[in-house]
Formats: structure tokens, C-alpha cells, sequence
């Protein structure tokens, strides 16, 4: 367990939860004092700890099907070439959510993210085909170049040639950097079997804080990896 959170007393509180609860064969070890370091650093904390061979990078808000994990397993180990797997999502009122993209423009992100939805609408085609909906199906896709963090099934030994999450990022698009760097290593996949509910919102809806930390990691992203503005 990672703790990202603040003080002594709040580390006290999950190594007491952790020796009550967890049981032998299970083992459990927490990590603490950091502080806040952000999503990316956090997740490298974790999947350097623990010698496993896959990592699943799973947000709080994200409810699982009861057979998700055994699937994307199942499909990786199917699959070697496969570094990251992405599943088919639905969003908190049963409507589909599309987590794979292509590479965005700013204009992208300024319509997706911030734009009224009438305008929205004028510009339909350009986003679905953003968000790849032209391709994702019924069946499995291969070659997917961005997947969302929301849910990111990791091939350990890809982190590990990587170096796991750019530690630049504090919020938003460290996934977005992380496919682009692992896909250079093997393929990212779509695999509608893998079924998550996702209840989270966009950053323009939490509030100015949440939109600085989407815009200063935007140009983050786009100085890393080469700016697209419309």
C-alpha cells in the first residue's frame, strides 16, 4: 500500500488496518512519509516494490466486472507482444466511454475538455474520431497508440524498460506520455471482454484547480512529445 497522504498519525491508521486485515498466505507492506507525490510517482512507488509480473493501474472512482482481471491476464498471456491492455468502459449511467485515443491536437483537448456542447457538436467527427470510435468495435484491437489511466494493465518488464511513469507529471496525461513511450516497446490492445464502470468526471467539472493541473500537464505532455495544435 502506497500512502500518498499527509503526517505520522494517518500511517499509523493504515498499519493498524493492514495488521488487522490482511492474513497469512497474504503479506502486506506500506509505504509512507512521501507525501502527495502525484498519480505517476505514486504508481512507480508501487510496481517497484512488489516483484510482480503485470501492474494494474486502477483509479478509486472504477468499479470492476467480477471477471475483468482474469480476462486481461488471460489476454496478455495470450499475447506477448501486448505491453498495456485497455478495456471496454461504461460510464456511471450506462453510456459508453471510449479510453483510447489517438495522439491529440490542443484544439482536441480544448473542445473535449472545456468546450460548450453545442459546439461540441459542430465539431462531432473530429472528436469521434479522436476517440478512435471509427475502429473500436466488437473485437480486439491491436495498436492502439494512447490508453487512458483510468485502467492500464501493465506488462511489468515494459515499465520496467521504460522507467514506469514520468515523474514531470503531477496530474493528467502521465498516461498519455506513458502509452506513447511504451508503445515504441510492443503494442498496446483494446479488449472489449474486459468490461470496467467508470463514475469519474473531466477536470473542467472539479473545479480551477483541477483545470491548472490539466493545463500545465498538457504543455507538459506536448513539450515532451511534440506540440499538434489543430
Amino acid at each position: 500500500m502506497v500512502d500518498n497522504g499527509p503526517g505520522r498519525e494517518y500511517r499509523a491508521q493504515l498499519s493498524g488496518l493492514l495488521e488487522a486485515d490482511v492474513r497469512p498466505p497474504l503479506r502486506a507492506r506500506l509505504i509512507s512519509g512521501h507525501g502527495n507525490v502525484g498519480f505517476g510517482r505514486g504508481h512507480n512507488l508501487a510496481w517497484r516494490a512488489v516483484p510482480a509480473d503485470f501492474h494494474l493501474v486502477l483509479n478509486p472512482d472504477v468499479a470492476l466486472e467480477p471477471d475483468a482481471v482474469d480476462k486481461a491476464l488471460q489476454y496478455l498471456l495470450a499475447n506477448a507482444r501486448v505491453v498495456i491492455l485497455a478495456p471496454e468502459a461504461r460510464g456511471g449511467s450506462g453510456e459508453r466511454l471510449y479510453l483510447c485515443k489517438r495522439y491529440p491536437s490542443v484544439l482536441d483537448l480544448a473542445l473535449r475538455g472545456f468546450a460548450p456542447a453545442a459546439l461540441r457538436r459542430s465539431f462531432r467527427a473530429r472528436l469521434e474520431r479522436y476517440e478512435m470510435r471509427d475502429v473500436l468495435g466488437e473485437q480486439p484491437v491491436k495498436g492502439v497508440p494512447i490508453v487512458s489511466g483510468s485502467f492500464m494493465f501493465c506488462r511489468r518488464s515494459a515499465l520496467e524498460a521504460i522507467g514506469g511513469f514520468a515523474e514531470d507529471f503531477f496530474l493528467y496525461f502521465e498516461d498519455f506520455d506513458l502509452s506513447l513511450r511504451a508503445g515504441r516497446l510492443g503494442e498496446l490492445a483494446w479488449v472489449p471482454s474486459v468490461r470496467i464502470v467508470h463514475y469519474g468526471g473531466e477536470a473542467a467539472r472539479k473545479g480551477w484547480r483541477h483545470v491548472w493541473f490539466f493545463a500545465r500537464s498538457a504543455v507538459t505532455f506536448f513539450n515532451r512529445n511534440g506540440w499538434k495544435w489543430a
